[in-house]
C-alpha cells in the first residue's frame, strides 16, 4: 500500500536535486573560489611589495654574469642577456602587468556600464547611435584594436590601458545594455520616473544596483584576456619599454637567445600563463558562485 505514494516522493525529490543543480551556493566558499582568490590576493600583494622584495636591482646588469643557468649560486632563476637576475625581474614586473590588465578592465567596467546604462534609458536614436558606434569597434579583432590605438601614441604603461580600455569596453557596454533592457519596464523604475527621479538618479539609485554584479563578474574574466594583450604589446615594443621589467617585454629580449638558453623565455611566458589562468579561473569561480550564466566572454572570441 505504501509503494504508491513513494514513488511521487521519490520522483519529486529527485526533481528537487535537478532544479538545485542550476542554482547558486550562496553563504559557502569552495576551493574552488578561494584557492583562485588566494592567489590574486598574493599577486596584489606582491605587486605592492615586489621592488622590496626582489633580492637585486632588477635593472642593473653585468655582460659578464650574461646567460647564467637556472640555480646559479646569487641568481636562483638564472640571468638575462644583459646580466640581469631574472628572478628579480620577474617579481618587479608584476606591478605593471597587473597594471596593464586591472587598470584597463576598471576603466571599461566604468565606461560601459555607463554607455550600456545610457543607451538603454535613452530614445531610440541615442540607444541606434550608441550601439552602432560600438559595433565599429566590437567588429575589429581585440588584438589588432589595441596595436592601431597603440601605434598611434608613445611607448609606454598608460599607452597599454588607454588601447586596451578601447578594447574592453564595448564587450562591457553590450552586457550591461543587456540588462538594462531586461529590467527598464520593471515596475519599481515606472515608480522612479513617476515620482520625480531625474535620469541620473535612476541609473545612480535603481539601475546601476541591479546591472553592478553582473558586470563585476563579467569583468573579472576579462582581466586575464587584458594581463596577455598587455604582455602582447610590451613584447611588439608599444608597451613599456626595456629596460623596465615587464613580462611581454621580457620576452621580446629573450628572443636572441631563445634557442640556445631557452629558460630565459619559458620564465616569463610561464608567469603569464599561470597569472592568466588565474584570474579566469576566479573569474569561473565568481560566475559559477553567482549562479550569472548570461556574460559567456565574448571577448574571448575577438
Amino acid at each position: 500500500m505504501t509503494q504508491p505514494t513513494a514513488m511521487p516522493q521519490a520522483q519529486n525529490a529527485q526533481e528537487e536535486r535537478k532544479a538545485q543543480k542550476g542554482r547558486p551556493v550562496r553563504g559557502r566558499y569552495g576551493p574552488g573560489l578561494l584557492v583562485p582568490a588566494g592567489l590574486a590576493a598574493a599577486l596584489l600583494l606582491l605587486a605592492v611589495a615586489g621592488p622590496w622584495l626582489a633580492p637585486q636591482d632588477p635593472v642593473a646588469g653585468s655582460l659578464d654574469d650574461r646567460l647564467l643557468g637556472l640555480w646559479t649560486p646569487g641568481h636562483p632563476l638564472g640571468t638575462d642577456t644583459q646580466g640581469r637576475d631574472m628572478l628579480s625581474r620577474l617579481i618587479v614586473a608584476v606591478r605593471p602587468s597587473l597594471i596593464g590588465g586591472l587598470l584597463p578592465v576598471a576603466v571599461a567596467a566604468v565606461a560601459g556600464t555607463l554607455l550600456g546604462a545610457v543607451a538603454g534609458l535613452a530614445g531610440r536614436i541615442t540607444e541606434q547611435a550608441l550601439l552602432r558606434t560600438l559595433d565599429v569597434l566590437y567588429a575589429f579583432p581585440g588584438v589588432l584594436l589595441a596595436i592601431a590605438v597603440a601605434s598611434l601614441l608613445e611607448p609606454g604603461l598608460s599607452t597599454t590601458v588607454i588601447s586596451l580600455s578601447f578594447v574592453l569596453t564595448p564587450a562591457v557596454a553590450r552586457v550591461s545594455f543587456t540588462e538594462v533592457q531586461r529590467i527598464r519596464t520593471a515596475e519599481y523604475l515606472e515608480a522612479a520616473r513617476v515620482s520625480g527621479a531625474g535620469r541620473t538618479a535612476v541609473v545612480l539609485r535603481q539601475v546601476a544596483p541591479v546591472v553592478a554584479p553582473v558586470v563585476l563578474v563579467y569583468c573579472s574574466s576579462l582581466v586575464g584576456l587584458a594581463i596577455v594583450y598587455a604582455a602582447g604589446l610590451s613584447f611588439l615594443g608599444l608597451g613599456v619599454a626595456p629596460p623596465d621589467p615587464e613580462w611581454g617585454a621580457m620576452l621580446d629580449e629573450s628572443r636572441p637567445a631563445l634557442l640556445t638558453h631557452p629558460a630565459v623565455a619559458v620564465l616569463p611566458a610561464l608567469t603569464i600563463l599561470a597569472v592568466s589562468v588565474v584570474f579566469n579561473t576566479l573569474g569561473d569561480a565568481l560566475r559559477v558562485r553567482t549562479g550569472d550564466s548570461r556574460a559567456l566572454l565574448p571577448e574571448a572570441v575577438r
